[in-house]
């Protein structure tokens, strides 16, 4: 355990919560830790990367952003891993939709992440590691989806390197089953494995990348996520409850 890091500087004794929600913008970060936690203190502020520690349903929880792509979020899920015990990392981002079963304010819950990136190689593997997210937070985030009565998908998501991509809409990913593409979960869920701690994305869809392309208007992106993040918070309490890990060297 330490109090810094190159990339986090803790401002207090408050620390982070055993889950931490990890968005990609720090706007968006805020805006959790101002409108769902109680008595939200401003933990982190390196590079602008704010990270709040509050409570929610009286269960200490953070949020803090985690940058756009997968060499930010490999950085900071790693130094929350190793140094902060941080034990569960949840993403929750936007995604666009690219198979035709999922439609615009659905939610996908990320069971593996499918990549383009080169992001696995440094583990000088001699084959393909299949990034998946941890079963106990699946499990649960099912449950409470369920309960909830959301439109939740569960499977695959497309972890791309590239924002504009050349290849869209005409992608074989979809076509192939994975639901969404986003930018981060393939590097969160691999680090997770890695260091033999817990990982999950849960992701809403703002756009649709397949004819008729569509994307969720700016007045209903708010309320939607709102959803994504509620379910998010609800299964931090749950996983209140998860044996505490030690993170492997």
């Amino acid at each position: 355990m330490t109090n810094k890091t190159p990339h986090i500087d803790l401002k207090n004794d408050i620390g982070f919560g055993k889950t931490i929600l990890m968005p990609g913008d720090p706007l968006r970060a805020k805006y959790i830790a101002d409108n769902f936690l109680e008595d939200a203190v401003l933990v982190n502020g390196v590079r602008g990367v704010n990270g709040y520690t509050g409570y929610y349903k009286g269960v200490k929880v953070s949020v803090m952003a985690s940058g756009m792509g997968m060499p930010s979020i490999g950085i900071y899920s790693y130094e929350l891993y190793k140094f902060f015990g941080v034990q569960n990392i949840i993403r929750v981002g936007s995604a666009g939709a690219i198979n035709e079963n999922v439609k615009v304010r659905d939610i996908v819950i990320g069971q593996g992440a499918c990549t383009n990136s080169n992001f696995i190689s440094q583990y000088g593997m001699n084959g393909t590691i299949a990034p998946i997210c941890n079963f106990d937070m699946l499990d649960i985030a099912n449950k409470i989806a369920k309960s909830k009565n959301l439109n939740a998908h569960i499977g695959n998501l497309y972890s791309s390197d590239t924002f504009y991509d050349d290849t869209f809409p005409s992608s074989n990913w979809g076509k192939i089953g994975c639901l969404a593409v986003e930018m981060e979960a393939a590097a969160l869920y691999t680090t997770a494995m890695r260091l033999g701690m817990r990982a999950m994305a849960i992701c809403t869809i703002s756009d649709i990348l397949y004819p008729p392309f569509t994307a969720l208007p700016a007045d209903d992106r708010e309320k939607t996520f709102t959803q994504m993040m509620e379910l998010a918070l609800d299964c931090a309490v749950e996983y209140e409850k998860l044996p505490i890990i030690e993170p492997k060297d």
